[in-house]
C-alpha cells in the first residue's frame, strides 16, 4: 500500500494532540525514523469551545476555523486527515465537506472497536456537548448495541475530570474515576468507551486497562490508513 501523509488537526485540546501524536510514533512498526508517519501537526489553541458551542453558551463556531487547518494541512501536503477531539466530531459532516482530503471518523471507528471486542452495553464518557448530540449513542445502536450514559451526578464528575483536571494542566483525580467506574458498573456496562480526548490522557495517568480509548483507537487507524503496520 502507498504511503500517505497524516494531517492532525489539532488544538483541541492541546495535551490531546501531543498526546496521540506520541501514540501514533509508539503503535507504528518501525526501525528506524523512515519507517515512522509522516505527520504534520497543527495545534491550533484559537479554536473556539466544542461543546460551549453546542450547548448554546457561546455563539463562537469552531467549524471555520477547524475547515481552514484541514486547508492549511493539505497545502502542507497531507493525505488523510484526523481531529483528535471527539466533540467536534460532532460537525463531521461540515469538516469533511470542507475539505478534498478524508477525514478519518473516529466515532464511527470507535463504535466498531466496540463492536469487535463483543460488546453488548456500552458506557459512553464525554464532554456534555458530545453525550447531548447523541454521536456515540448513534453509532453504538447502528451496531446494536445498546448504551449508557451518566447520570447529572455522575456526568458533572466526568466534566470535572476534563476541565479541571486535565485542560487545567492537572493531574487526573482517581477518586473522580472510581465515582464513575462504580456508576458504570453498576449500569451494567461491559465496555467503557472514552469518547474525550481528555480522557485518554486519565487513562494513561491511572494506569486504566478496562476501557476503550477512542484516541488510540484513532491513532491505530490512522497508521492503518497511512499505509503503516500497527504493533
Amino acid at each position: 500500500m502507498e504511503k500517505k501523509t497524516l494531517g492532525i488537526m489539532g488544538g483541541v485540546g492541546p495535551l490531546a494532540t501531543m498526546f496521540i501524536g506520541e501514540m501514533i510514533v509508539r503503535q507504528t512498526v518501525a526501525e528506524k525514523d523512515q519507517d515512522h508517519v509522516n505527520t504534520i501537526i497543527t495545534n491550533n489553541t484559537n479554536i473556539p469551545d466544542r461543546t460551549a458551542f453546542i450547548l448554546g453558551e457561546s455563539d463562537e463556531n469552531p467549524i471555520p476555523v477547524i475547515v481552514s487547518d484541514a486547508k492549511r494541512l493539505q497545502k502542507a501536503g497531507a493525505e488523510v486527515l484526523i481531529i483528535p477531539c471527539n466533540t467536534a466530531h460532532s460537525f463531521y459532516d461540515e469538516i469533511q465537506n470542507g475539505t478534498e482530503l478524508p477525514v478519518i471518523n473516529m466515532i464511527q471507528e470507535t463504535a466498531i472497536h466496540a463492536k469487535e471486542k463483543k460488546a453488548k452495553r456500552v458506557g459512553i464518557l464525554g464532554t456534555t456537548g458530545t453525550i447531548s448530540t447523541g454521536i456515540y449513542q448513534s453509532a453504538c445502536e447502528q451496531l446494536d448495541m445498546e448504551v449508557v450514559i451518566p447520570d447529572e451526578k455522575i456526568q458533572a464528575v466526568v466534566m470535572s475530570l476534563i476541565y479541571d483536571d486535565i485542560k487545567a494542566g492537572n493531574p487526573a483525580d482517581s477518586e473522580k474515576w472510581n465515582m464513575i467506574q462504580k456508576a458504570m458498573d453498576e449500569a451494567g456496562c461491559d465496555e467503557i468507551i472514552l469518547g474525550c480526548t481528555e480522557l485518554s490522557i486519565v487513562r494513561q495517568e491511572l494506569g486504566l486497562t478496562n476501557c476503550i480509548d477512542s484516541l488510540l483507537v484513532l491513532a491505530e487507524v490512522a497508521i492503518l490508513k497511512c499505509g503503516y503496520k500497527v504493533k
